[in-house]
C-alpha cells in the first residue's frame, strides 16, 4: 500500500469507528423502547384480565406480542455485540456511548415517572379507570431504568464521556415535578383554608382525594430529587452541564415561580383595596395557589443560590445576571401592560378586561420586578469585563427581536384596520397591546445598547489593565495530566489561574474523582513559569513546579 493510501486509511478510521458507534446505539435505542412498550402492554394485560388475556382487541395484543417476541432478542443481539466492544477502553471513553446510556436514562425515567406515579396518583385521587395499565407501563420502562442505571457505574463498561450527564438531568426533572406538584397540592389547602374555589375535586369524591394525588406526585418528584441530588451526588458536581442546570432550573426556574407568584398575589391585594366590582371569593380565587408558588419558589430560589455562591467562577455571577435578568422581563412586561392598560381608556370595550384591571396588573409586575432588578443589577457598578458585557449583547438581541415581531403585529393590525369592515374594532384598540409591548422592549434595548457602547469603548483600558494583571500572575503554563475529566479541571484551571493548559491525557483514563476546588487549593502559592500536574488515580495530585524544580505533594 501506498503512503498516501496509508493515511487516508488511518484518517478515515476513526469516522469508520463513530459511524458504526452511531448506528449501533441508535439501533439499540429503538429496540429497548420498543420491547419496553411491548412489555407494558402484556403486563397491562395481565393486570387487568389475568383470567382470560386474548379476548378481545386482539390487534394489540399481537402488536404486543411481535414488539417483545421479536424486538426482544434483535435487542439483546445488539445489547450483546455493544457489550463486547465497551471492553476496549476506546469504546468506553466514545461520546456515542455516553449520549445512548444518558438519553436512554433519562427517556425511561421520565416514562416510568409519567405512567408509574401517575398511575399510583390516579388510585390515590379516587379516579380508578385505567391506572393498573399505566402502572404496567410505568414497571416496565422502570427496569430499563434500573438496567441502565447499573450500567452507568459498571466499572469496567460503564461511559466515561458524558457520565454525570443522567444524574444532573435527572436532578432537574425531579426539581421540576416535585415542585410543581408541591405547589399545587398546597395550593389547594390554602384554597380549603380560604373557602375560595373548590372546583378540584372528582365528581363523587371529597376534596381530599384530589389532593392527594397531587402529593404523590409532589413526593415522587422529591425522591427523584432526592435520589439524584444526594445520593448520587449531583450536588457536588462541578461540570460546566451542572453549573448551568443549577443556574436555569435551580435559580432561575424557582425564582420565576416566586416572582410570577408575588406577583399574582400584590394583584389580589391591589383589586381587593382599589376594586370592588366582583364579589370577594371572585377575587380571591388565584390567590391560593400564588401563595403556594411565592413560598416554595423562594425556598427552592434561596437553596439554590446559596449553593451556586459556593461554586466556582463563573457560576454566582451566572446566578445573579440570571435573577436579574428575570426581573428584567418582570419589570418590562409590567411597563407595557400599564402602557397598554393608559391606551385602554381612549377605547370603547363592549368586553374584555378592564384598563383598572389591566393599570393593576401592569403595577404589580413592576413592583415586584423594578425592585429586585435593581438590587441585583446594580445600574451604578462599573461593568463587569466579562459576564455582564455578554449579559448586555444577549438582553439588546432578544429585546431586539421581541421589538421587530411587535412591529410586524402593529404593522399588521393597521392593514387589517384599513382593509377590514368599519364595524370592526377600532384601530387604537387594535394595536394597544402590542404597541404597550413596543415601549417596552425599546426602554429596555436602548438602556441596554447605551451600556454596551459604553463597555466597548472602555474595553482597551480593561484589556490593557487584564494584561498587567496577566504578567502578575504566579503561573505561566500548566501541563496537565489527568483522565477523563482532563477538558473540565483544564477549564477549571484557565478560567482561575489565567495560564495556558497543556493537556496530556492518561493511558488508563481512570474515573474522575477530584472538584476544581482541590486543584485551587494544590496550586495555591506556586509561583512558577512551567508546572506538571498529575492528576490521578483516585484523588491523588501532585504538582512539578518544573522551572524551580521542586515539588509539591497533595
Amino acid at each position: 500500500m501506498s503512503a498516501p493510501d496509508a493515511a487516508g486509511s488511518r484518517a478515515a478510521a476513526p469516522a469508520l469507528g463513530t459511524l458504526r458507534r452511531i448506528i449501533l446505539y441508535v439501533l439499540l435505542f429503538a429496540l429497548v423502547a420498543l420491547t419496553a412498550s411491548g412489555v407494558g402492554g402484556l403486563l397491562g394485560r395481565l393486570f387487568t384480565a389475568p383470567d382470560v388475556i386474548a379476548f378481545n382487541d386482539s390487534s394489540s395484543l399481537a402488536l404486543s406480542l411481535a414488539l417483545t417476541l421479536v424486538g426482544g432478542p434483535l435487542g439483546a443481539v445488539v445489547f450483546w455485540a455493544s457489550w463486547r466492544l465497551l471492553a476496549d477502553p476506546a469504546e468506553r471513553r466514545a461520546t456515542a456511548w455516553g449520549i445512548y446510556v444518558s438519553a436512554m436514562y433519562v427517556t425511561s425515567l421520565l416514562t416510568a415517572t409519567s405512567f408509574g406515579i401517575g398511575a399510583l396518583a390516579s388510585l390515590a385521587g379516587g379516579d380508578t379507570g385505567s391506572w393498573t395499565s399505566s402502572l404496567a407501563t410505568g414497571l416496565a420502562w422502570a427496569g430499563v431504568w434500573v438496567w441502565h442505571r447499573w450500567m452507568l457505574g459498571h466499572r469496567t463498561r460503564g461511559p466515561l464521556a458524558l457520565a454525570k450527564v443522567p444524574h444532573v438531568l435527572g436532578t432537574a426533572v425531579g426539581l421540576v415535578i416535585g415542585l410543581g406538584a408541591s405547589t399545587t397540592v398546597l395550593g389547594v389547602l390554602f384554597e380549603r383554608a380560604i373557602g375560595a374555589g373548590g372546583e378540584l375535586a372528582v365528581i363523587g369524591a371529597p376534596w381530599w382525594r384530589a389532593a392527594l394525588g397531587l402529593l404523590v406526585w409532589a413526593a415522587g418528584g422529591i425522591l427523584i430529587w432526592w435520589w439524584h441530588w444526594v445520593r448520587e451526588g449531583a450536588r457536588e458536581l462541578h461540570t460546566t452541564l451542572s453549573g448551568v442546570g443549577l443556574v436555569v432550573i435551580g435559580v432561575g426556574g424557582s425564582a420565576i415561580l416566586a416572582l410570577g407568584g408575588a406577583g399574582v398575589l400584590l394583584f389580589v391585594l391591589l383589586r381587593l383595596a382599589l376594586e370592588g366590582t366582583d364579589p370577594v371569593p371572585v377575587l380571591l380565587e388565584p390567590a391560593p395557589e400564588a401563595l403556594a408558588a411565592a413560598l416554595l419558589g423562594t425556598l427552592s430560589w434561596l437553596y439554590h443560590a446559596r449553593i451556586a455562591r459556593g461554586r466556582p467562577a463563573p457560576v454566582p455571577a451566572a446566578a445573579g445576571l440570571a435573577i436579574s435578568g428575570i426581573a428584567l422581563a418582570a419589570a418590562a412586561s409590567g411597563i407595557g401592560v400599564a402602557v397598554n392598560a393608559a391606551l385602554a381608556t381612549g377605547t370603547t370595550q363592549l368586553g374584555g378586561t378592564d384598563a383598572t384591571e389591566l393599570l393593576l396588573a401592569g403595577l404589580s409586575s413592576l413592583a415586584i420586578g423594578g425592585p429586585l432588578w435593581w438590587f441585583t443589577w446594580h445600574p451604578t457598578r462599573p461593568s463587569d469585563p466579562h459576564g455582564r458585557r455578554i449579559y448586555l449583547v444577549l438582553v439588546f438581541g432578544i429585546s431586539a427581536v421581541v421589538a421587530l415581531v411587535t412591529l410586524l403585529v402593529i404593522g399588521f393590525r393597521l392593514f387589517e384596520f384599513m382593509l377590514g369592515d368599519a364595524a370592526g374594532s377600532g384601530l387604537l384598540e387594535r394595536v394597544r397591546a402590542p404597541l404597550g409591548l413596543l415601549v417596552a422592549t425599546g426602554l429596555v434595548a436602548g438602556y441596554h445598547f447605551a451600556l454596551w457602547r459604553h463597555a466597548r469603548a472602555s474595553a482597551p483600558a480593561a484589556a490593557e489593565s487584564a494584561d498587567m494583571a496577566g504578567r502578575k500572575r504566579g503561573i505561566g503554563e500548566v501541563v496537565l495530566v489527568a483522565g477523563a475529566d482532563a477538558d473540565e479541571l483544564a477549564a477549571a484551571i484557565r478560567e482561575h489561574t489565567g495560564a495556558a493548559v497543556t493537556v496530556l491525557r492518561r493511558h488508563d483514563a481512570p474515573d474522575g474523582m477530584l472538584s476544581p476546588a482541590q486543584l485551587f487549593r494544590v496550586l495555591e502559592g506556586v509561583e512558577a513559569e512551567r508546572v506538571l500536574l498529575l492528576a490521578g488515580p483516585e484523588d491523588r495530585l501532585e504538582v512539578i513546579e518544573l522551572a524551580a524544580g521542586t515539588r509539591r505533594r497533595a
